[in-house]
């Protein structure tokens, strides 16, 4: 005999999903939150926890609290930003190309921004972080550009597969490009290793103002977008019969992907698995659901990026890691683990 439900049961069964989804989104934040304050925290020299709070109510004190203003607080922020940036495009390219082995540098991101802080070097002298920035944020816009023509040339348009083959193909290209610049002059080119190695060492206010309304740019057409990548989710054609402006969709998803992974690598260089891992994990808590997986992205990609930072820190004191090579190496045992369960890895 079939068991009919109330209205107020299915409604109680509708939000319990909802409830948990919400009370996993303030957990992680509180962790967050956490790990906000041990990266101003840890350092050279480790400053007590009650001193880090203290001291956020006197921004023109000395002492420590000089060092937590004008070090470990701008760092810590760019982090943060850094670290959004980049879970928020890795759930945003996934769910468009729906690849879930799909990261920012598909578009050719990456590839794009190196090349063109190359030629910064190399052509115009280019020695200081604040002029890597905007060589490599031009570099990630024109190699989107170039991914999106190519991939629009031809019978069905910009497609998914299109799109990813051309990101590949290209990035590989300009890969080789930079490789055989760096060959030829090595000794122009060893201030950039740090930028290349993905960092955020170094980088202060001066680096992130003017890449912040990029970066909150790119957050703000995700946010748009969210709701349509639902419905792209099941493939163009259903898509449209739901209703959904498959090609407006998808042009405002490159747009945002370009902003935040182009503004991610200007400021710290390409720092990989962030893009790719989050959005993994977004989906393992909560499901197929892209406005859940875009909000837990907002709260796990700073998560990642601070923790790897903080890692990186103590690890190998009183030198540290770059970012990027701990997010190398935490990144890649953890995806293999994630990868190999099947809700984690379907789309």
């Amino acid at each position: 005999m079939a068991t009919v439900r109330r209205p107020r049961e299915e409604a109680a069964t509708a939000a319990s999903p909802n409830g948990r989804r919400l009370a996993g989104l303030v957990v992680t934040l509180a962790v967050l939150a956490l790990l906000l304050l041990v990266s101003v925290a840890v350092g050279p020299r480790n400053i007590p926890l009650f001193e880090v709070v203290g001291s956020l109510g006197e921004p023109t004190g000395g002492g420590d609290a000089y060092v937590i203003w004008t070090m470990r607080i701008p760092r810590t922020v760019v982090g943060f930003a850094v670290g959004t940036a980049l879970g928020v495009a890795g759930a945003l390219i996934q769910a468009l190309t729906r690849n879930p082995l799909a990261d920012p540098g598909i578009l050719g991101v990456n590839a794009g921004a190196s090349l063109f802080v190359a030629i910064g070097v190399s052509v115009f002298g280019v020695s200081s972080i604040g002029g890597y920035l905007w060589f490599a944020l031009a570099g990630a816009l024109a190699a989107t550009v170039a991914v999106y023509v190519i991939g629009s040339a031809g019978r069905g348009g910009a497609d998914p597969v299109h799109l990813t083959l051309s990101g590949v193909a290209l990035g590989a290209v300009l890969s080789g490009i930079v490789t055989a610049m760096v060959l030829m002059n090595p000794q122009a080119f060893d201030q950039m290793r740090n930028w290349n190695a993905g960092s955020v060492v170094g980088r202060g206010w001066d680096v992130l103002v003017p890449v912040l309304p990029v970066l909150v740019g790119g957050v703000l057409l995700a946010t748009v977008a969210a709701a349509a990548l639902n419905a792209i989710a099941l493939g163009d054609d259903l898509a449209r019969s739901l209703g959904a402006n498959v090609g407006w969709t998808r042009g405002i998803v490159i747009v945002a992907v370009t902003l935040l992974a182009g503004g991610a690598t200007a400021v710290a260089g390409p720092i990989g698995f962030v893009g790719l891992m989050v959005p993994h994990v977004a989906r393992w808590i909560v499901g197929p659901d892209q406005r859940w997986i875009l909000a837990y992205s907002v709260a796990l990609g700073p998560s990642l990026v601070l923790g790897a930072d903080i890692l990186g820190r103590v690890v190998i004191r009183p030198g540290e890691f770059p970012v990027g090579i701990v997010t190398a190496f935490v990144g890649a045992p953890v995806l293999i683990i994630l990868v190999r369960r099947r809700k984690v890895s379907g789309l």
